[in-house]
């Protein structure tokens, strides 16, 4: 078995059913999540692969790094059917397993809520990405209103990190990346889903950050 493996078998079967029934809400922002890159990218945390259609012709390569077992097979069924080339590999985000300064991009989508530690995560991309290389994130964020963010501290703090395979609801991601050593370039904030009442992980940012 690999050291790397993470298993949350019963979050990973949740996790791709409920993906791809969102899926209509947030095809969109994968879109423009990876619009305009090419060159050599690390998408860490593939999951089950629903970015891997929306990559572009100019991408040459997209190292998808992924821990989960179930996930890493549900991903390899959709680089199969991907026109991108695509090599899944077994890994987490604060020890990928790549040489330094060796992609033009990195891809956080819907990730960074989840690792153990961010700031290794943020710090292991800044590793692997060329001077000036690209990150590019999709992540649903602490919220910008008292009332929603006090419902996220109290799930945050009980039951919601348990249920939701170490996901936390709380943490102020464009913090983290600017502190790890990235300029923020674009910056959008979200709701998902757009309408109806605002769930606790549905503030979202899609933006770009350039490694300093």
């Amino acid at each position: 078995m690999s050291t790397n493996a993470v298993h949350h078998p019963w979050f990973a079967r949740c996790y791709a059913r409920m993906s791809v029934k969102m899926e209509p809400e947030v095809e969109p922002h994968r879109r423009r999540l990876l619009v305009g890159l090419s060159g050599r990218v690390i998408e860490i945390g593939a999951g089950n692969g629903l970015n891997f259609a929306h990559y572009p012709p100019e991408v040459s390569q997209v190292y998808a790094v992924e821990p989960e077992p179930h996930l890493r097979a549900l991903a390899a069924e959709q680089a199969a059917d991907a026109e991108a080339d695509i090599e899944i590999v077994d890994g987490v985000a604060d020890r990928l397993p790549a040489e330094v300064a060796a992609f033009d991009a990195a891809v956080f989508s819907l990730v960074l809520c989840s690792v153990p530690d961010q700031a290794a995560a943020l710090a292991e991309a800044h590793r692997v990405l060329r001077p000036a290389g690209e990150l590019r994130f999709y992540e649903h964020v602490r919220a910008d209103t008292p009332g929603l963010r006090r419902v996220q501290r109290a799930l945050d703090a009980t039951v919601w990190p348990w249920f939701v395979g170490g996901c936390h609801l709380v943490r102020d991601t464009t913090t983290a990346i600017e502190q790890a050593g990235f300029t923020i370039t674009t910056l959008e904030r979200l709701r998902v889903p757009a309408t109806g009442i605002s769930m606790p992980a549905s503030p979202h940012i899609l933006g770009t950050a350039v490694r300093r």
